[in-house]
C-alpha cells in the first residue's frame, strides 16, 4: 500500500465499522467448510480494517492476527474485540512485507477488499511461505466490474466527482483498478487449486445517512477531503438522493466473490 502514502484511510475508521455492509453468514459457512476449519491453527487477516470479519472466526481458530497500515483502524478493531469479548485476537500495525517473517505459520489467510491495494505477486509469495502445509488463502471482494450501477449510485458518483474531481483519490495519489484479474495473479503464483466462486447475492437497504457514512469510510471520499465544504456537500447529496427516491430508502443487491487457493494440492 506504500505507493499511496500513509493517509489512505486516515479518519475513516469510525465510519468503516458503522457503515460498511457486513459480509453474509454464507461466506463464513463457505470458508469453514472449504478449508475444513476445526478450531485449530491460526488466522491471518491482512488488510483487516476494523476487524469485523476476523472477529466472526473467533471460534474457529486458536489464535487470530489482524494487520493493517492504519492505526485508527486497529484502535477501532481493538474496541470491537473488547465489546464482543474476543480474547484470541491481536492487532498489528504495519505492512506484511515488513512483519510476517516473525510470526510463524497460519492455517488460513484472508484478504477482504484489500488485495487491490497491494503488490499482489510479491505478497502472494510472502503469504505462501507463511502458511501451514495444509493452509490456504481466501481473497474476498464485492467489486463486480460487470454490474451496471443503479441510478442512485450514478448520482452519488456524480456528486462526489463534482466536489472532489474526476480522478479517484487514493491517499497521496489517485487510484486505478488493476487490469489483471486477481484470480489470474494467484494462478501464476506458487499456490495450488485456485478457484473463484461467487456466492448467492443478498439485498441490503441504504438510507441517505448510511450512504454518506459509507462514503466517509472510503479512501476516495473520506470526510477530511471535503474540508470546510463538508456541510454543503452533505446538503447536495441529501437533496439529490431524495429527488430520486423521496422515501430515502435505496436497495442494492450485493454478491461476494471468493478466490481460494491452497499451499499444496488437495487430494479428495
Amino acid at each position: 500500500m506504500n505507493e499511496y502514502g500513509s493517509n489512505l484511510f486516515k479518519g475513516t475508521a469510525v465510519y468503516y465499522s458503522e457503515y460498511r455492509p457486513q459480509y453474509p453468514s454464507s461466506l463464513i459457512r463457505f470458508l469453514i467448510q472449504h478449508f475444513s476449519l476445526n478450531g485449530e491453527g491460526r488466522l491471518l487477516d491482512l488488510g483487516c480494517g476494523t476487524g469485523q470479519l476476523a472477529l466472526r472466526f473467533s471460534d474457529w481458530f486458536e489464535e487470530m492476527i489482524g494487520v493493517d497500515t492504519e492505526s485508527e483502524m486497529l484502535d477501532e478493531a481493538n474496541r470491537l474485540s473488547k465489546i464482543h469479548r474476543v480474547g484470541n485476537v491481536s492487532w498489528k500495525l504495519g505492512r506484511a512485507e515488513e512483519l510476517l517473517s516473525d510470526w510463524g505459520s497460519f492455517r488460513l489467510t484472508i484478504l477482504a477488499k484489500a488485495f487491490h491495494w497491494m503488490d499482489r505477486a510479491s505478497i502472494l509469495e510472502i503469504l505462501y511461505h507463511c502458511l501451514d502445509d495444509n493452509g490456504g488463502l481466501a481473497i474476498i471482494d464485492t467489486f463486480n466490474v460487470e454490474q451496471e450501477p443503479l441510478s442512485w449510485q450514478l448520482k452519488v458518483n456524480e456528486i462526489v466527482k463534482r466536489w472532489l474531481g474526476n480522478e479517484r483519490i487514493a491517499g497521496d495519489s489517485t487510484y486505478t483498478h488493476p487490469k489483471e484479474r486477481h484470480e489470474d495473479i494467484v494462478a501464476q503464483s506458487s499456490f495450488k487449486d485456485v478457484e473463484r466462486l461467487v456466492l448467492p447475492s443478498y439485498s441490503i437497504t441504504w438510507t441517505v445517512d448510511s450512504i454518506i457514512g459509507n462514503l466517509y469510510s472510503t479512501s476516495y471520499a473520506s470526510k477530511r477531503l471535503f474540508g470546510d465544504y463538508i456541510e454543503r456537500f452533505e446538503a447536495d447529496m441529501r437533496s439529490s438522493l431524495l429527488e430520486i427516491e423521496p422515501t430515502g430508502k435505496f436497495t442494492e443487491e450485493l454478491s461476494v466473490s471468493v478466490i481460494t487457493a491452497f499451499k499444496r494440492e488437495i487430494k479428495y
